[in-house]
């Protein structure tokens, strides 16, 4: 057995314990848990993780390959489990669905997958997909369902042979999986299909929510139980604390001290009317439960107003205990009608009478409802107004009532807008958000090649489609499916037109990147967001090697070729830069290694140029055993971030991205972003993944300052220094030796072989390592 073959047997044992894991943990949530719903997906999970552990132990599942259940080819969507593992199940079979159902009893045929095939390529099984091309009033939830409304196409196209090619590649499939698409909503007659491309990227707009959807997470709020009771205490049992406290201080002198007068009757008969209020009102109010506390001062109040009723007299002990709650409320609130007193019931008023969150939100749905339910909102300003005089008078909030923040925040995901503007609203918080939103408008930029408006909207709607796909766990380089792969996007492969579509893509993969570096300059690329940039640049026709981020737990040692290819695009932007200095690269070699692999032509897999930079990554971090271990991997792995700038390069190199407010100010609020995240350290259990994302965002930091000019650069440098002085004292302590490296680099010196310099004081800022991280080591650090 090679070393190749022993790290992959390590790393399938490792996921094989995981997969094990998994199961077991499904299986507690579902026997401890009592809620229903909860139970019930425990036990979905179950059944999944059983199926993954029972395919690996009969070998019908290859974890780590891209064909990971038996008989099933790549561009079957399967079913998967959370880190990426295979159940064996494909996600377009199972039983029929509802409507599958409906469409065999319609056709008078037998309820099973093979017939419904045979069914959609009759003569009235065409004419209905052809309606639904014409009308869009479908849906693609799995790619697989829109495979028959392709061949419909081809067929209506003229291209008979190129649906028979199709048919023959899904057919053996026809009795197991569902390749027709699901009714959906009629379009609106006249107009284009719901799916029709949006003229542009940086045009075209996005929503992180529908407003069906966030009616629906708006209408489902309901009273907050703490924030009930709490509204119960100021209404009503304040005040009646109140009462009993005024009660008692009818018996007190000057002197403050209660029951130092004897109480008459008429008192008497006061504290018992007091008493069965009392009554009532427990029974009527029951969500705060402080006046029933042993000990709490309203609790005291009332079992001496009972005792002494009683018994017209108190013992010494009950006495004392009085005298101390009653001493203790006026000096927290001041004598009942003096002017602290009402001060602070005036303020807890003005408190119960704000209206509960719940209603708000009640009638912010309401607002919603009226809107098309499918689409975003294109102003939520209307939708977070106060309350009107009218919505007042018809749902009896008052007049002038602020919309709450949680509400006002699904609100905002609703609103439908470029992405530029939602990242600078931040209704896109995060890198990983963004990539959430970005297939939206790639698929309907990818879908401008194709010439027939029905084509497009299909293609639209598959492609969405496809990206819900689970990203599958894989090893030895082997690389996800892509949807080009899908046998009937291929059908329709030879009618794409290159010229304009291909600008629009350019024009959008340059607007994205733009978006992704001005509104999060300190974080990497998340792999979805890579993905789709990929699309893009194939659609436009670009060469541009994006790389993915590896996770350390499956790296098997070696990294395909589009790294090196990444990593020389890196240096011909970068060669002399600070960056190249700061990290003790050597960028013409790594330029050197590309070019002689490129023309030779050896890039591919298992070829030396991989080899080559592999070396070269353990070279720099400093591993010079090919041994398996994470934090090793991560090593190693970093470094090739660092040669290839994980992406960055591509983006300001070949396709020329240029941020509006200019490198400097990424650089500026990369360091804030590094500041932040160091502040995180001390008070995180285990820190190393912040220290990690701190380095991360330094690199970032570093890229951006290597792009300005010198003058800039002094610029930026001497801001840091500025940002680190208003720093708390243990965040300037953990920068300090990074910064000196900083410092250091930028005055022309260098780090030794080490990493280190000047005795110590000056350090190389990397995230992973194989010894304990010398930030966990400065003052204050865990």
């Amino acid at each position: 057995m090679n070393e190749q073959d022993e790290t992959t047997q390590q790393t399938v044992g490792v996921h094989a314990g995981y997969a094990a894991g998994q199961l077991a943990r499904a299986f507690t949530t579902a026997v401890t848990l009592e809620d229903p719903d909860t139970r019930r997906r425990a036990g979905e999970r179950i059944r999944r993780w059983r199926d993954v552990v029972d395919g690996m132990a009969a070998g019908r599942l290859a974890v780590g390959s891209r064909t990971p259940v038996a008989g099933l080819p790549a561009w079957v969507t399967p079913e998967v489990v959370r880190g990426g593992f295979a159940t064996g199940a494909a996600s377009a079979g199972g039983p029929l669905l509802p409507h599958e159902s409906d469409t065999a009893r319609r056709a008078g045929i037998p309820a099973d997958r093979a017939a419904l095939f045979a069914h959609w390529l009759t003569d009235e099984g065409l004419a209905e997909l052809h309606a639904m091309l014409d009308s869009g009033a479908y849906e693609v939830a799995v790619p697989e369902e829109a495979a028959l409304l392709t061949v419909a196409w081809l067929v209506r196209s003229g291209d008979r042979l190129g649906a028979l090619q199709l048919l023959e590649t899904l057919r053996p499939f026809a009795d197991r999986l569902r390749f027709a698409p699901r009714p959906g909503a009629d379009a609106v007659p006249g107009t284009a299909p719901a799916t029709a491309p949006a003229p542009g990227l940086a045009a075209a707009v996005a929503h992180r929510l529908t407003v069906g959807e966030a009616a629906q997470a708006i209408g489902r709020r309901r009273p907050n139980r703490a924030v009930e009771a709490m509204h119960e205490a100021l209404t009503v049992w304040n005040p009646f604390s109140g009462d009993m406290l005024a009660l008692w201080l009818e018996t007190a002198e000057t002197s403050g001290r209660v029951l130092a007068r004897t109480p008459d009757e008429d008192w008497i008969a006061r504290a018992g009317a007091l008493l069965r209020r009392y009554e009532r009102l427990s029974a009527e109010h029951t969500l705060c439960t402080k006046h029933r506390k042993p000990g709490e001062n309203p609790a005291v109040l009332r079992l001496a107003l009972e005792t002494y009723v009683a018994r017209r007299a108190l013992a010494p002990r009950c006495l004392g205990q009085l005298r101390l709650a009653v001493d203790s409320m006026v000096r927290r609130r001041g004598e009942p009608g003096s002017g602290r007193h009402r001060e602070l019931r005036a303020r807890q008023a003005a408190d119960a009478a704000r209206p509960p969150h719940h209603a708000l939100a009640q009638l912010v749905a309401r607002r919603l409802s009226v809107l098309p339910q499918d689409t975003g909102a294109p102003d939520v300003g209307p939708l977070l107004a106060p309350v009107t005089e009218e919505e007042a008078g018809a749902s009896g909030l008052p007049a002038g009532a602020e919309i709450p923040e949680p509400t006002r925040r699904v609100v905002e995901a609703a609103l439908s807008a470029p992405l530029a503007t939602l990242v600078a609203r931040g209704v896109v918080p995060s890198a990983e958000v963004l990539a959430g939103l970005v297939p939206q408008l790639v698929a309907s930029t990818a879908a401008l090649a194709y010439p027939d408006e029905s084509l497009r909207a299909l293609m639209t709607a598959n492609y969405l489609a496809f990206r819900n796909r689970r990203s599958l766990l894989l090893l030895n380089l082997e690389r996800q499916v892509r949807v080009e792969e899908l046998p009937w996007v291929a059908a329709v492969a030879g009618l794409r037109r290159k010229g304009a579509a291909g600008r629009s893509a350019r024009t959008a993969l340059v607007h994205l990147s733009e978006v992704a570096l001005q509104g999060f300059p300190a974080t990497i690329l998340p792999n979805p967001l890579v993905r789709e940039l990929s699309t893009l640049a194939r659609q436009a026709g670009e060469d541009v090697p994006f790389v993915e981020e590896l996770a350390a737990d499956i790296f098997m040692g070696t990294f395909s070729g589009k790294f090196l290819a990444s990593a020389a695009v890196a240096g011909r932007l970068l060669a002399g830069s600070l960056y190249e200095r700061y990290y003790g690269l050597d960028y013409e070699l790594v330029v050197a290694l590309e070019e002689a692999a490129h023309g030779r032509g050896v890039l591919g897999p298992g070829t030396s140029a991989q080899r080559d930079f592999a070396d070269l990554c353990r070279a720099y971090a400093g591993t010079g055993s090919r041994g398996w271990s994470v934090a090793a991997n991560g090593t190693v792995i970093e470094q090739a971030q660092i040669l290839t700038t994980h992406n960055l390069a591509a983006l300001a190199g070949p396709l020329g991205a240029a941020p509006a407010p200019g490198w400097a100010d990424l650089a500026r609020r990369s360091f804030t972003a590094v500041c932040r995240l160091t502040a995180r350290i001390p008070h995180h259990p285990r820190p190393l993944p912040t220290i990690k994302d701190a380095a991360y965002a330094w690199r970032q930091m570093l890229f951006h300052l290597s792009l300005c000019p010198p003058t800039g650069q002094a610029a930026v440098l001497a801001r840091l220094e500025e940002e680190t002085a208003r720093q708390p004292d243990h965040v300037a302590a953990r920068l300090a030796p990074a910064l000196a490296g900083l410092r250091l680099v930028a005055a022309g010196g260098s780090f030794d072989a080490d990493g280190t310099a000047d005795d110590g004081r000056a350090r190389r800022f990397l995230g992973w390592t194989t010894e304990r991280h010398w930030m966990r080591a400065a003052p204050g650090c865990p």
